[in-house]
């Protein structure tokens, strides 16, 4: 299988997924974009509304970071299952294990392109104009799509070696929801040597700062500081690419065995 035929498997796997996943819900395609609204809800209330945030703008800033993350944890969350729930056709084509992974991550791509419609939409009729910094939202969002691609296969792989890494996903995803900036925002604290420390340490804290720098502030983020995350973690998605397949006929039968 060529590279064409590889994204080409990819995409229709994603597009058929995205047809059957409209189908079990009464709200359809709508959900893609109400599902994360809701979440969001459930957040200001909390954080604005009982423990009464005063920062300013914390709707938007919450959106901002939220909708990014969700985008992040849903993939990571389904596509660690994704080789696993799909024994059947494990067991009768000697594929590339993975297509299934890489496959969900897609269909959450398509979603989250119509979060962002929404996201950019709200930032317009709250008064954020656009400006040149919104360039970098083009290598900003391919980072960020080549982070969860990396991140999903990796999950992926552990959780066909033991099924037990499941719970360890889903743990990983809410550590990650506190200490990436969702609610409060590292630029805010008082040691600047800490906030730069946590956007170092963490990828997905300075993926989201990212967003919220060139939507809301109008500024350009660090771009070798990016490149790095994109060279990092495209090295590691091409490696676990090529670990996937190495062990193809190994993870298929652990994955019938389980």
């Amino acid at each position: 299988m060529n590279l064409t035929q590889y994204f080409s498997l990819v995409d229709t796997m994603a597009r058929m997924s995205l047809k059957a996943d409209a189908s079990r819900y009464f709200f359809g395609y709508i959900w893609w974009v109400l599902e994360p609204l809701l979440y969001v809800a459930v957040f200001y209330v909390v954080f604005e509304l009982i423990l009464q945030n005063r920062k300013e703008d914390f709707l938007v800033f919450l959106m901002v970071g939220k909708l990014t993350f969700i985008w992040f944890s849903k993939s990571v969350n389904q596509a660690s299952r994704s080789i696993i729930n799909s024994r059947g056709l494990v067991s009768k084509a000697n594929i590339s294990k993975s297509l299934f992974p890489i496959a969900t991550v897609q269909e959450g791509l398509y979603k989250q392109l119509s979060v962002f419609l929404l996201l950019f939409a709200v930032l317009l009729f709250s008064g954020y104009g656009i400006s040149e910094a919104w360039l970098w939202l083009f290598p900003l969002i391919l980072v960020n799509y080549i982070v969860i691609v990396a991140a999903c296969l990796v999950c992926a792989f552990l959780v066909c070696l033991v099924f037990d890494f499941v719970v360890m996903v889903s743990l990983g995803t809410i550590f990650l929801l506190f200490v990436s900036g969702i609610f409060w925002d590292p630029r805010g604290l008082p040691d600047p040597a800490a906030t730069d420390l946590i956007l170092l340490l963490n990828p997905l804290a300075f993926v989201i700062d990212a967003y919220r720098q060139i939507l809301m502030a109008g500024v350009a983020p660090d771009g070798w500081h990016l490149l790095g995350i994109g060279a990092g973690f495209g090295l590691l998605a091409l490696g676990m690419v090529l670990l996937l397949q190495r062990t193809s006929r190994f993870l298929a039968l652990k994955v019938l065995t389980s």
